[in-house]
């Protein structure tokens, strides 16, 4: 099994709501996000997916979500834009942009919202 991943990073602000902090009030991030495909199998060029092919699509949704108050876009009305609900979100949306190459999965999706902290959203 091989374990393919990128990082990449978008900015943009979100809230907590019923947050008991200074979290519930409006604030920023610089969001840095790893995601993880896996392949069984190499392709007949040797690769699990190119990075150029998984680069493009995690781009498509990290364009989405950079620079945006997070708690207006459409995914995030009824839950919170927390670290948790954007891995959950970005996992998913990369699901459906791969599902066309049925040799590639994706594995992982790490968020963080700092250097020093961070979530990962996987299905097992």
């Amino acid at each position: 099994m091989y374990e393919i991943f990128v990082k990449t990073h978008f900015s943009s602000a979100h809230y907590l709501r019923n947050y008991p902090g200074k979290c519930e009030f409006l604030h920023g991030h610089n969001w840095d996000v790893t995601v993880t495909v896996r392949a069984a199998e190499l392709n007949d060029i040797d690769v699990g997916i190119d990075f150029r092919e998984l680069k493009e699509k995690v781009g498509e949704i990290m364009k989405e979500l950079d620079h945006i108050n997070l708690n207006e876009h459409p995914a995030f009305q009824k839950h919170n834009p927390s670290s948790e609900r954007l891995a959950h979100y970005i996992f998913h949306q990369l699901k459906a942009k791969l599902a066309v190459n049925d040799s590639v999965e994706v594995h992982k999706v790490t968020v963080c919202e700092t250097p020093t902290s961070g979530v990962t959203y996987m299905e097992d």
